[in-house]
């Protein structure tokens, strides 16, 4: 009996031992089960407030809708306005029992678990429609953690939504393939119909997306989504919603989906832009919506936009034809932006040829993408130049070979695509012909930190460098820009130095008021832009685009009849970067500034396109059509300055010898200067560039020994007494007959401008004689004590 009443102690103490464990953890599940309800997600925690922004343009014409500043279609509807064929279908597709279980349907938990048991491979999911809800509030890795993680967050959807809520919440979420979310911005996009208006075909399709996005594509994988289809038909049929002969017959009807482009009728880089444009303040997070953005979040009203719709469809189908007759220079890309002058707001906005082409990269945004300006920045450095009196109208420039020791990199020097040099040239010549050396020159005398300066007060926010870091290659484009800088800066210049922010949407106050523009607090809080220039310089502006409008002057480079050309008054500026890889074109009449960039996303370069084959002609269909009803006003003068006739060779107030006479814009007191100067002697900086012309109009009224130059030092080294010869060369003289002393003795040669002499060492005077002209110049020749170093191969026999 003893031994019978040990072992039933034994036994109640262990069952005490389990209850108590087994209670302990009952206590816990509950506990853990409870614990969802002290930290409850409500409805309004889940709120989508980034819904989606509708646009129009200036007059009230549709642009877009179903736009967030992500890049994603979502618009927020309630679950009453949702079509219940679209509801039953979603539901029976994803989790037919959603109203008999709580956030866990725990036989579909058995169900996978057996069937992955017995395949040794998942094979079904058992994740309800409240647990795909948490994961795309929290996407977690799809890991043991992971899944706990969604199943708390899924307790705590349960512990504070009805079911209802769960499933708006839900709905308005789905992905529905590319950038679109939610049902009702689905159904919009493809249909062109509200969610509420979805039939039976419709909604089965549309449900079936969700699984899998991207494999359900019904762009790309129409038959995919057809079978995918047929799946929540039959899923529908098995849960009573529809009867098996209807699933039939619906999946036989046919659909059709709209184009993509039908969610965006126009300017989708536009759009995409400016919902990025407006970041979220302190206030809208605690809730507060400031007036002047309602439409953004809060509500859907419509955002009206500065975009004129019908010039922006123009544009866009501009770039599209000039790119596509590029196609075989390797072009593919293309952007533009039109601007009013009177008021700087954003007229159209193109960002590539097709921003829905993923494969060209479409949604690159060439108005926002940061090249290099190749010439477009040359006029602002000239009109710096002038308004700190550094260069005159009238001063003469030289476009020479020259040459910039640049410390710890490659001699710089600076040419011309051409890689010709035209010598001495007007200011006027060089910016129109868009010269590069006179450029550097100018740029030098005004310095690269002034000239940096200057352009992050005309808006050029991107050029952040220090000025070692750009150098004299600044002013040719070595910094990298927007399109919209550049189209802002050249808005500045027509508007003769009053700037402006450019403005892309009106608030509700009246169009009139220029306050009330959103676009102008950005630079509100920078404090750098918009920069007031002085008034005396409105002449220096009003000179610049003197000369960017004048055809004749830009002749040289572009031709008297290129795409510059228009046939009213207008100001341009071409550009064309490093390697052919960019071309621009930025010009203005006293109405509108185009700006037009072509070249390559992907940075290749282009063949055989420069800045006035690539860009211009878009440039010029733009402007035509801008002004094809009226034509624009002409540009005013220069004020305060005169214009006086001067030799279009030499700069200076014409000879009787002159062959071309010009007139040139003159400050008042350089008119003292003008009558009383007429001789033109070259400086030496042109005497590399006159050695080597076979004949030229830009010859001293003296004559000019051109090499050697005077001090110059030549080394004759042993043995090479025969072989080493120095070229004498003259300038100034181009008939008469020339006698070269060397030293006091006459060189006996018949040689007129050029002979070669055989190095002596010694101190050397040389002089050239011609009728009354002579000059003198003086050399040394020493013996080097070092033979040179033989270059090339040597061959050892061995």
């Amino acid at each position: 009996m003893k031994l019978i009443s040990r072992s039933l102690t034994k036994i109640k103490h262990k069952l005490r031992k389990t209850s108590k464990v087994i209670l302990a953890g009952l206590l816990i599940c509950l506990v853990v089960r409870l614990l969802p309800y002290f930290a409850p997600l409500r409805a309004a925690d889940i709120a989508q407030n980034q819904l989606a922004m509708q646009f129009s343009d200036r007059n009230g014409l549709p642009l877009g809708t179903l736009l967030t500043r992500d890049q994603e279609h979502t618009s927020v509807v309630p679950l009453n306005q949702v079509s219940p064929q679209f509801i039953h279908a979603i539901l029976a597709a994803e989790d037919g029992s959603f109203y008999d279980h709580g956030a866990l349907d725990m036989k579909a938990v058995v169900r996978a678990s057996k069937e992955a048991i017995h395949a040794k491979r998942i094979v079904s999911g058992a994740s309800t429609i409240t647990m795909q809800l948490a994961r795309m509030l929290d996407p977690v890795p799809r890991s043991f953690s992971g899944k706990l993680s969604e199943v708390w967050l899924s307790w705590r959807l349960t512990a504070g939504m009805n079911k209802d809520e769960i499933l708006s919440a839900y709905i308005n979420r789905l992905p529905m393939g590319g950038n679109i979310y939610g049902v009702e911005a689905a159904a919009r996009t493809y249909f062109s119909i509200p969610a509420s208006e979805l039939n039976l075909a419709q909604a089965s399709l549309l449900a079936a997306i969700p699984n899998n996005p991207t494999y359900f594509n019904p762009y790309e994988h129409w038959e995919r989504l057809k079978q995918r289809q047929k799946y929540v038909l039959n899923r529908m049929v098995q849960e009573n919603y529809i009867s098996g002969a209807i699933a039939a017959r619906t999946h036989t009807e046919k659909v059709v989906f709209l184009s993509r482009q039908q969610g965006i009728i126009a300017a989708p880089h536009f759009l995409f832009w400016l919902a990025n444009q407006i970041p979220p303040t302190p206030l809208e997070k605690q809730g507060y919506v400031p007036p002047l953005l309602t439409g953004v979040r809060g509500d859907q009203s419509v955002i009206r936009t500065t975009i004129n719709r019908p010039l922006q469809q123009f544009v866009e189908a501009q770039v599209q034809q000039v790119i596509s007759s590029l196609a075989a220079n390797n072009v593919h890309d293309g952007s533009a932006l039109v601007i009013d002058n009177r008021t700087g707001e954003v007229l159209a906005y193109v960002g590539s040829p097709d921003y829905f082409n993923e494969a060209k990269l479409g949604r690159n945004d060439g108005v926002q993408a940061l090249r290099q300006p190749g010439s477009t920045l040359k006029p602002f450095v000239y009109e710096l130049a002038l308004e700190k009196d550094l260069i005159h109208p009238n001063t003469i420039l030289a476009d020479v070979p020259a040459h910039y020791a640049i410390p710890g990199a490659k001699l710089y020097s600076p040419t011309d695509y051409t890689e010709r040099f035209l010598g001495p040239v007007r200011v006027r010549i060089a910016l129109a012909n868009s010269l590069n050396v006179p450029a550097v020159r100018v740029l030098e005398k005004v310095g690269v930190e002034t000239f940096l300066e200057r352009l992050h007060q005309l808006g050029f926010e991107h050029l952040n460098q220090t000025p070692e870091h750009y150098g004299l290659g600044l002013t040719l484009g070595s910094g990298e820009v927007t399109l919209w800088e550049l189209a802002r800066a050249y808005v500045t210049m027509a508007r003769l130095g009053d700037t402006i922010p450019l403005v892309s949407t009106f608030s509700n106050s009246p169009i009139q008021n220029p306050k009330s523009k959103i676009r102008l607090e950005k630079f509100a809080i920078k404090g750098d832009f918009p920069y007031n220039f002085s008034q005396n310089s409105t002449t220096i502006w009003q000179l610049i685009i003197n000369i960017l409008s004048d055809s004749h002057a830009r002749a040289t480079a572009f031709g008297v009849d290129s795409v510059l050309n228009l046939p009213f008054p207008s100001a341009v500026k071409t550009g064309t970067s490093s390697n052919f890889r960019d071309t621009w074109t930025v010009g203005f009449t006293t109405d509108y500034t185009v700006a037009t960039w072509v070249g390559n996303f992907n940075g290749e370069p282009m063949r055989q396109v420069s800045g006035v084959t690539g860009a211009a002609p878009l440039w010029n269909r733009i402007m035509l059509h801008l002004h094809e009803h009226q034509e624009p006003a002409g540009f005013p003068p220069p004020e305060g300055l005169v214009q006086l006739p001067i030799c279009a060779i030499y700069g200076l107030r014409p000879t009787p010898d002159c062959t071309s006479v010009v007139q040139e814009y003159f400050y008042p007191e350089d008119k003292i200067a003008y009558e009383r100067e007429n001789k033109f002697n070259l400086p030496p900086e042109y005497d590399e560039w006159l050695a080597k012309q076979q004949q030229s109009n830009f010859t001293s009224t003296n004559l000019r020994i051109l090499s050697p130059h005077n001090g110059d030092l030549f080394l004759l080294y042993p043995g090479e007494e025969a072989k080493q010869k120095l070229e004498f060369k003259l300038a100034g003289n181009k008939f008469a007959p020339v006698e070269w002393w060397l030293n006091g003795k006459k060189l006996d040669t018949n040689s007129a401008n050029s002979l070669f002499w055989y190095l002596r060492p010694g101190n050397w005077t040389l002089e050239a004689r011609s009728g009354e002209m002579s000059d003198k110049v003086s050399f040394q020749v020493e013996l080097a004590s070092i033979k040179p170093t033989r270059r090339g191969f040597s061959i050892s026999n061995s």
